[in-house]
């Protein structure tokens, strides 16, 4: 091998050793953190409305008509399509992508009703914002 690639090949291996060197310490620093000491109502609180608007969104995508990506509509119609083109295969996953999909639009609308039970406790408590009450 001539000098050069030795050079480059110690010169490689010495700036691997100095990053596991320097990624070492970092991690070795690392502490546990502590047990939660409340249950999080003012940060929930706060997020609140951001959640509804985002639980809200994915509500309106998921029960969007076919024309709407994301739809449960959407993805019907694509079984059926591989279904009459005879792709069983093709057919099995967009199957179990939709079995999920309404599992999530099930779940999601849990959610936004439990937001709707929060936002009312949220609204009771003292130095809740003026939009919230």
């Amino acid at each position: 091998m001539p000098s050069t690639y030795k050079a480059a090949a110690l010169a490689g291996a010495l700036a691997l050793a100095g990053t596991l060197l320097a990624v070492a310490p970092a991690q070795a620093d690392t502490k546990p953190t502590s047990a939660p000491k409340g249950d999080g109502a003012k940060a929930i609180c706060k997020r609140l409305p951001k959640t509804q608007e985002h639980v809200g969104a994915a509500l309106t995508r998921l029960n969007g008509d076919a024309t709407v990506t994301g739809s449960v509509a959407r993805l019907e119609q694509r079984v059926a399509n591989a279904k009459s083109a005879g792709h069983a295969e093709i057919q099995t996953l967009l199957n179990d992508r939709l079995t999920h999909r309404k599992s999530l639009l099930t779940t999601l609308q849990t959610r936004q009703n439990d937001l709707k039970a929060v936002a009312s406790w949220c609204a009771t408590q003292p130095g809740a914002p003026a939009q919230a009450k």
